[in-house]
């Protein structure tokens, strides 16, 4: 509960309420002890948004007295300034209602440091509680209310608006420096991209050592609006603004740049965009920028995607496979031993199956057993799985009167290719 409280002063004063329940279990058992300091403490918990423990002593403070105590502790981690709070500590009947004359209240607190605690040292007599119907199977409960007061500045500071001032630096006022893309000009602060990129910075600074400084610099190999979107990044480090069907074809460009220009937070930023836009039409593409680029992460998520994927055949069989099939032949024999492993898995082969998952495991025979009515489907499964590598013809083998035929795979493996 948040209560505002009136106050004359800069701030604005409010109080989070919250409480719990500690049940006594075995009063007397407690009792049972020649230990003058024994105390019970209960397990923690939170209220008023900070975490509490209540510490119970069934012989008073000093261990000599006729009176309960209870006590209240900050378990918590305490931010600057501590935390101000008080509590009432209240005897509950059979029903879990508190009772009016033993309730007492603090007054309010400041626990500065952790395990600091407050509480009252003459709760209730043990004589009062145990001739009471608050006794009950040798059990009793005692509700602690706690009250967390807050002060919060009446004079809110905004958050940083140093991106939109940087941002404003994309005019012209005060470039000295001019970039050719694509037929466009774009002007730009040697030292903010200085600053920003490693690559700019050598670039533009180097050829000033050299007394051969231009204001012109001509990039050939980006597209305009690619350039424009990672000016924007470089000046008020957020994604550019864009319409959702672009941002997986920007993601692809900016990755490049961002690894041209080595600027690792828009590299990350691009990975994540484009995990998130991994499907059958473009995972292949993905993935071949993934290997380029060093992306490891975004590399695992198009492994992953075709691990799980329902239809392999149809994705496979693209335009993109096939260029990433020329372009990152690596990836295709890791792709391959995936893709294996979850044929297998999706046949159900679960006798003397061994699967290879790395070139490493080569040159061993794979036998099980197989039906002669999953025969059919696991073949097809196999074929899609090894996509476009060459395969060559090895030696059959028979087991318990089944034959199969065993072929080597490009990269080393033995793989079974067809049983009947």
């Amino acid at each position: 509960m948040r209560t505002v409280l009136p106050t004359g002063s800069t701030t604005t004063i409010f109080s989070l309420r919250d409480y719990h329940d500690l049940k006594i279990n075995g009063y007397r058992r407690s009792l049972d002890t020649d230990s003058c300091g024994l105390f019970f403490s209960s397990l923690p918990f939170r209220a008023g948004c900070r975490r509490w423990h209540i510490i119970y002593r069934p012989k008073g403070y000093d261990g000599n007295s006729d009176y309960i105590s209870f006590f209240l502790a900050l378990d918590d981690i305490i931010d600057e300034g501590g935390v101000l709070a008080k509590f009432t500590f209240s005897l509950l009947d059979q029903d879990k209602n508190p009772l009016p004359c033993y309730c007492i209240t603090s007054r309010t607190y400041h626990f500065s440091v952790p395990g600091r605690m407050a509480g009252f040292e003459e709760f209730i007599k043990r004589t009062t509680l145990e001739a009471s119907e608050h006794l009950k199977d040798d059990c009793f409960t005692v509700r602690v209310q706690i009250h967390v007061v807050k002060k919060t500045p009446s004079i809110l500071v905004p958050p940083s608006d140093i991106q939109q001032h940087l941002g404003s630096l994309l005019s012209m006022e005060g470039a000295d420096v001019r970039f050719q893309v694509g037929g466009e000009i774009f002007v730009a602060h040697r030292l903010v991209l200085a600053a920003r990129s490693p690559v700019f910075n050598a670039e533009l600074y180097s050829s000033m050592d050299e007394g051969i400084a231009t204001n012109t610099v001509r990039i050939d190999d980006m597209e305009a609006q690619v350039f424009k979107a990672m000016l924007n990044f470089i000046y008020t480090d957020s994604w550019p603004e864009m319409e959702q069907e672009d941002e997986s074809i920007m993601a692809q460009h900016l990755l490049v740049a961002a690894d041209k220009y080595c600027m690792q937070r828009l590299k990350l930023i691009c990975e994540s965009r484009l995990q998130s836009h991994i499907n059958a039409a473009s995972v292949a593409i993905v993935l071949a920028l993934a290997e380029k680029h060093n992306c490891t992460g975004l590399k695992e998520a198009c492994f992953k995607f075709l691990r799980y994927s329902t239809d392999p055949l149809v994705i496979t069989e693209t335009e993109d496979f096939e260029y990433l099939a020329q372009s990152c032949p690596s990836v295709m024999e890791e792709l391959n031993a995936i893709c294996l492993a979850r044929d297998l898995e999706m046949a159900e082969i679960s006798q003397g199956i061994n699967v290879p998952t790395s070139s490493n495991q080569c040159g061993a025979w794979f036998y099980t057993k197989v039906d002669r009515q999953s025969t059919s489907c696991f073949e097809c499964r196999l074929r899609s799985s090894l996509l476009t590598t060459k395969l060559r013809t090895g030696s059959a083998c028979s087991k318990e009167n089944k034959v199969c035929m065993v072929v080597l795979h490009g990269s080393g493996f033995w793989v079974f290719w067809m049983f009947w």
